[in-house]
């Protein structure tokens, strides 16, 4: 009986609730036209200032990536820069050495003196940029460093040892741009110094 009566409500509420469900929606306020107009047009609104904030980045982005684009091409152009400034009082010195060689009466020892100067300055400007010479004369051979152009047997020096370079080597920050050409002694140099040194008791040279 309690069961009975008890769906009865629920159904009697349902069904109330189904009828009242019109009456509650017709209540409701609907908006009136310039409400509608005045809804759409904030709404055109916010949806321009945002099509107006994508342009900005977009024109923003742009701007930067053509701002790095000239970045790296004025870097590629200008990247010796510093290293041209440092060479031109080089050659401004190589100039007035050829015209003082090319005066009548020129004093050899004055343009030999300032030919030395003019090493001196390149050698300078270009160690600022880490460019460092290799002359291994009276060195031992070193391979990774010297390529050897002969090989002599002398007397007076030990072997495998370099007695004259044709041409400086040179490393760039200690990379190796150029092998320094050089003279090496052979295996059988070296017999006067193994003489001096077996006549003053001193360790036997090895050869």
């Amino acid at each position: 009986m309690t069961d009975k009566n008890t769906q009865n409500g629920e159904n009697i509420d349902e069904q109330t609730q189904a009828e009242a469900t019109p009456e509650v929606q017709a209540e409701l306020p609907k908006p009136s036209y310039d409400e509608l107009e005045q809804m759409l047009e904030q709404a055109l609104a916010k949806a321009e200032e945002h099509w107006n904030q994508v342009l900005r980045v977009q024109a923003e982005s742009e701007n930067s990536r053509r701002r790095a684009e000239r970045d790296v091409e004025n870097a590629h152009k200008y990247a010796l820069e510093k290293f041209v400034n440092e060479l031109l009082p080089v050659k401004d010195s190589l100039e007035l050495g050829e015209a003082a060689a090319r005066a009548d009466g020129a004093d050899l020892a004055k343009v030999r003196e300032g030919l030395e100067l003019t090493a001196k300055m390149l050698a300078s400007a270009v160690g600022k940029f880490g460019v460092v010479e290799v002359n291994p004369l009276g060195q031992k051979f070193n391979p990774e460093l010297h390529q050897a152009m002969s090989m002599q047997e002398l007397p007076d020096s030990a072997p495998n040892t370099v007695v004259a370079v044709y041409q400086k080597g040179y490393l760039l920050n200690e990379r190796l741009i150029r092998p320094a050409m050089v003279v090496v002694a052979s295996a059988n140099s070296g017999a006067n110094l193994k003489a001096a040194e077996a006549a003053s008791g001193t360790i036997d040279f090895q050869a």
